[in-house]
């Protein structure tokens, strides 16, 4: 028996799971950024033009004390915590109550235009970005982009840091999810069990894949049932903090089979999950990959299967090896 008693509605299936093939287009190919009126990914040099301009909030979403220590010239802070659950599992999705209150407070409006800006040590800061960008195009926002190297790829670039945390005018904005972008354990679930699941699409490193590592917060170790894996790292480049060219990013899709088939792009707790997202979704244009926010950890503690799950002699060794790293 299920944990949690699961609907096999068709209807539900077919509103939520199932959907039609669309078209690609690479965000950052010529014309793409003027025709979306505002490129997904944005350069720290293309930033500097932006910064000032009434319409224009650079969002950092750093811990305070890192961003009172410097941040770029009239960015807002709202810390990453902000946009996450609780610590059972992080991916879960916060009150509409909670993230309307952050995002007034923070001057954010309908026709914003939101950059985020993350630390830029390496590509999980880019997958923080990637989950709030996720976070604010769900609640409705649509002039959105992430700074590709955040905050230290904007230093790196001769980009000023400013310690004066700007005053701003809070806003009447109000959060709303659209259900629509978001995949939970019921339909996914549902689709798994009438065989008619969309790719499941893997963003763990490998061990996690293959059951051999997992975080603490997960109850079992394996990956969903029919599960593919693509380590989020993949898209990056050499640095491990700025994405590779736009080119490679669509090679790496397409050889991945994923340029116009429905996926459901899951993690841990939603967070590398959110990189292969939005390479899909905002990069690739494929528009049928939902986010499953709380992904293999709330999973895991359901009575749902699992692929590559160790025998419990094997989990107990694994998780004593992991007792020892601690």
């Amino acid at each position: 028996m299920l944990r949690r008693k699961f609907s096999f509605a068709a209807a539900l299936l077919a509103g939520s799971l199932a959907v039609s093939l669309p078209s690609v287009a690479l965000a950052g190919a010529p014309g793409a950024a003027a025709a979306a009126g505002s490129s997904p990914l944005l350069k720290a040099e293309d930033l500097k033009s932006l910064l000032g301009q009434p319409d224009v909030r650079v969002l950092d979403i750093r811990a305070e004390k890192d961003y009172l220590a410097g941040h770029i010239p009239g960015a807002i802070n709202t810390p990453y915590a902000a946009y996450r659950g609780p610590k059972d599992n992080a991916g879960s999705l916060v009150a509409e109550s909670k993230l309307t209150e952050v995002l007034r407070q923070a001057g954010i409006d309908t026709n914003t235009r939101v950059i985020v800006a993350h630390a830029g040590s390496d590509h999980t800061d880019f997958g923080a970005a990637a989950r709030v960008y996720w976070t604010l195009k769900a609640g409705g926002l649509t002039r959105l982009s992430v700074l590709d190297g955040g905050t230290l790829g904007w230093k790196t670039a001769g980009g000023a840091l400013d310690t004066v945390a700007p005053k701003v005018n809070p806003s009447q904005f109000s959060y709303h999810y659209n259900k629509a972008m978001i995949a939970d354990t019921e339909e996914v679930a549902t689709a798994v069990k009438s065989g008619k699941a969309p790719l499941l699409l893997d963003a763990r490193p490998l061990d996690f894949f293959k059951g051999e590592q997992r975080v603490d917060a997960a109850a079992r170790y394996g990956t969903l049932p029919g599960a593919q894996t693509l380590d989020n790292a993949s898209f990056f480049n050499a640095d491990k903090k700025t994405l590779k060219p736009a080119g490679e990013l669509l090679q790496i899709v397409q050889q991945a089979n994923l340029a116009n088939k429905p996926a459901v792009s899951f993690c841990n707790t939603g967070h590398w999950a959110a990189t292969n997202w939005f390479v899909l979704s905002e990069l690739a244009g494929n528009k049928e990959v939902k986010l499953y926010p709380e992904s293999v950890v709330e999973w895991s503690k359901t009575d749902l299967p699992m692929d590559n799950q160790p025998s419990r002699v094997t989990a107990l060794v694994q998780d004593a090896k992991r007792s020892l790293k601690k």
